[in-house]
């Protein structure tokens, strides 16, 4: 028998039995593949959790890629393309994994596209399993803001006290060393009661302010007529607008009616209409309207005064803030009125808005939710009944 064909013969019993051994060899990497990826996935229903939590949360695998992360992470800007975003958390990651041991630092950390804005964050990381870290935030940037204004209204109180406690007591020996002279004593007299009357100022809107920012800053609320709230704060203004000529021109009456605390919105009523004077050249005319708008009632105070620069705008409402401070010191302002204005509002579920323009005047609107006249009647009528 001839040989010739077992040539060929071994050489395909060869090329089958490689083949064969080369689809064992990859089924094998395709197995330990699929055993590494199920290795690497994290236990049942943690990815979940993470999703559902506050706080900024984020899983990180050993390469250190993003593989659960909360919502907040990612509106803090913790995590871009499933990377964290700052190396100072690769840092804290890599060494809570290297040494096994939970760790926290505290960072101050940019936000936004270009980092204008600045977060700050009190971080915690530890591990989860043998191979993924948890790497978990407080968002202290509000409170942070919240001892920053704290801090400020201590200074800026401390600052306006001493002024006219300083004037005060310089009054005082100025007095005793002009005992003898009525004249002096008479202007001294004077000047020492003013500055007693700012300071009494002073303190009566720093203790209101202080009360409309606790939680029971409105311990009693009623139907409330807008008419008689408007009435009264015209009234408490009418002397100092009528002693430099300014005329305090009200609308019709309105009917319209709000729940709240009727002596809390006077107050606020009240310190726009005198905000108003107070700005107003002698011989002018400030308005006060009235009107309803989709569930609303907007009270609109309108002057004829210097106006507000536009740079000013949106800082008018805050604590002892003043577009002119000598002319408000002059005036006798405690740079306090409207931040009370936009408290009282803001208490009663509503807003307050300024438009101005420089040298034509300036209109201040507090907008407030209507009453259910309907509604209330009908809760009143269920209360009685029983």
């Amino acid at each position: 028998m001839d040989n010739a064909w077992l040539v060929p013969l071994s050489m395909l019993l060869g090329g089958v039995f490689g083949a064969g051994v080369v689809v064992v060899i990859l089924a094998a990497e395709r197995t330990a593949r699929a055993a590494d990826v199920a290795d690497r996935a994290l236990p049942d229903g943690i990815a979940a959790v993470i999703a559902t939590m506050h706080n900024p949360a984020v899983v990180v695998d050993p390469s250190n890629t993003v593989v659960a992360t909360s919502p907040q992470a990612l509106a803090v800007g913790l995590v871009v393309r499933r990377r964290l975003a700052h190396k100072e958390l690769m840092r804290l990651v890599d060494r809570v994994r290297s040494s096994g041991e939970m760790g926290s630092e505290d960072l101050e950390l940019p936000r936004g596209r270009r980092g204008e804005m600045v977060g700050y964050l009190s971080f915690r990381a530890a591990t989860l399993g043998n191979r993924y870290v948890l790497l978990t935030a407080d968002d202290l940037t509000e409170s942070r803001r919240i001892d920053e204004v704290r801090r400020d209204f201590v200074a800026n109180i401390s600052h306006e006290l001493k002024t006219p406690i300083g004037a005060i007591g310089l009054l005082a020996e100025t007095l005793v060393a002009a005992a003898d002279d009525p004249v002096h004593v008479k202007r001294f007299a004077g000047q020492l009661i003013t500055e007693s009357e700012r300071l009494g100022a002073l303190t009566k809107d720093i203790i209101e302010l202080s009360r409309l920012q606790s939680v029971d800053a409105i311990e009693a609320s009623e139907e409330v007529g807008i008419d008689g709230v408007v009435e009264a704060a015209v009234d408490t203004n009418a002397v100092v607008a009528a002693s430099r000529g300014i005329a305090i021109a009200r609308e019709k009456k309105s009917k319209l009616r709000v729940i709240g605390d009727p002596g809390l919105l006077q107050i606020a009523v009240s310190n726009l209409i005198a905000n108003a004077i107070k700005y107003s050249p002698d011989n002018t005319r400030v308005g006060v309207g009235v009107r309803s708008t989709k569930g609303f009632v907007e009270i609109a105070v309108t002057d004829q005064g210097v106006g507000i620069p536009e740079a000013d705008l949106d800082r008018v409402f805050e604590r002892f803030y003043r577009v002119d401070p000598a002319r408000s010191r002059a005036t006798g302002g405690t740079g306090l009125g409207l931040a009370i204005v936009k408290h009282v509002v803001g208490n009663h579920g509503g807003s307050v808005k300024v438009w101005s323009q420089t040298g034509k005047g300036s209109t201040f609107t507090i907008r407030l939710p209507e009453a259910d006249t309907a509604l209330t009647t009908a809760l009143e009528d269920h209360l009685e009944e029983h």
